[in-house]
């Protein structure tokens, strides 16, 4: 890249005068020893003198040597730097062809020109960043300034000197290049991908901010429309990001881009003197639970339970969904007060998976668990666990000192279940 070089503007005259000086002052006065025209020869060793200043003057790239960022030029035509480079590289190639008249060997030149600037960038620790953006960039200015420079020649009816060597040469330039940058690329460089990297973070600010959006709108419909949001975190899980946001009214918490919310508890934890009956509470739980979880709710069954007593009391209620007897994963409890006022919730918003077949009764499972622990057992709920990362019907069966897990479908008994 070269904007950091552009905006270094007093080291890049100072480094280009000199190396104007170091390559344009021998051209010249070589071409003029040989008699032969000096104004073009000197033209492009300071032009070279310029694209070496630009590219190679020391920078701060966050880079470590012998990486190179090797992410496909998606941006060549649209990006700043892509652009730049190929301005930098064009005049080169003009002024090349002018000088040589042969143009495939220029254009190979140019190309190797441009990967051992890169490899120098990488290689060289003066904090620049090879790219391969960078390259094809160079490598596309140059091509572009030998084209104009070929059309500029024909223009004047001056033709290319010696095609078929032009193009021998060239070729054999274009293979003997790609070979030993391939080669040093593959033996020396660590490939970095900084456009998937600079994707991914473009796409996780956005993701960021759309999941700030939501869980604003979120917080703003469960605790009320005046609800301010003072500070937030995410964290990202895979392909999802779960957010948090702190409000003058509580907490809220959710999976972006889901839209699914998994937790929330208010500021204010204390019951409300109401009006509303136990089934009136159950009843304004369940539309709250199927606005906000339509999912969750749908085929479970609501179970409510009294938190307290007089008029203060609040009711916990519970969503489970079973199929074939089997409790499945899902998971909703709402914690809600006589004004209807939810104080808070907790959701595991999780598909019902698929299960074997259940094999062993409850009876069965209470003698598995006798046997096992000589213990008597007083509780015994089916419901579906992973085991080893696959989803099983297990049995957890309880005796006060002991619980015991029975996959449903085998009879046997998990191991490390076994605990006092």
């Amino acid at each position: 890249m070269i904007e950091a070089s552009i905006a270094a503007v007093p080291g890049l005259i100072v480094s280009f005068l000199i190396l104007a000086a170091v390559l344009g002052l021998p051209t010249a006065l070589v071409a003029k020893a040989r008699n032969k025209p000096w104004p073009l020869r000197t033209a492009l060793a300071v032009y070279l003198a310029g694209i070496f200043a630009v590219t190679l003057l020391p920078g701060d790239a966050g880079l470590e040597p012998w990486q190179c960022d090797t992410g496909a030029p998606t941006h060549l035509l649209t990006s700043v730097s892509s652009l730049l480079n190929i301005a930098l590289f064009a005049p080169a190639g003009f002024l090349a062809v002018q000088l040589f008249r042969r143009p495939i060997t220029v254009a190979a030149t140019g190309a190797c020109v441009s990967a051992m600037v890169e490899l120098m960038q990488s290689g060289a620790s003066i904090g620049r960043s090879c790219s391969v953006s960078d390259l094809a960039a160079n490598t596309a200015g140059g091509l572009i300034g030998v084209l104009a420079g070929v059309v500029w020649l024909y223009g004047r009816r001056v033709p290319p000197r010696r095609p078929m060597r032009d193009l021998v040469w060239g070729a054999a330039l274009a293979v003997v290049g790609t070979m030993a940058v391939t080669a040093i690329f593959d033996g020396h460089i660590t490939p970095v991908d900084l456009v998937a990297q600079d994707d991914r973070r473009r796409s996780l600010a956005e993701s960021s901010s759309q999941a700030e959006e939501w869980i604003t709108a979120a917080a703003k419909g469960i605790y009320g429309s005046d609800t301010e949001v003072t500070g937030s975190v995410t964290q990202k899980s895979g392909d999802r990001l779960k957010i948090t946001a702190e409000t003058n009214r509580g907490s809220i918490s959710g999976w972006w881009p889901n839209k699914e919310l998994v937790g929330a508890w208010s500021s204010n934890t204390r019951g409300d003197e109401g009006p509303l009956s136990e089934a009136e509470v159950a009843k304004a739980a369940d539309k709250f639970a199927r606005k906000w979880f339509p999912k969750s709710v749908a085929g479970s069954r609501q179970k409510i339970r009294s938190i307290g007593d007089g008029p203060t009391r609040a009711f916990t209620v519970a969503y489970r969904r079973y199929a074939d007897g089997v409790m499945m994963p899902m998971r909703l409890d709402l914690t809600i007060t006589t004004t209807a006022r939810v104080i808070g919730f907790s959701a595991t918003p999780t598909n019902d998976p698929a299960l074997p077949r259940v094999t062993v009764d409850e009876a069965k499972a209470r003698d598995l668990a006798h046997n096992e622990t000589g213990l008597s057992t007083d509780r015994c709920v089916l419901l579906a666990q992973r085991v080893a990362g696959t989803w099983r019907p297990v049995w957890i069966v309880g005796s006060g000192k002991q619980d015991i897990s029975i996959d449903a479908a085998t009879g046997k008994i998990l191991p490390g279940t076994l605990t006092p």
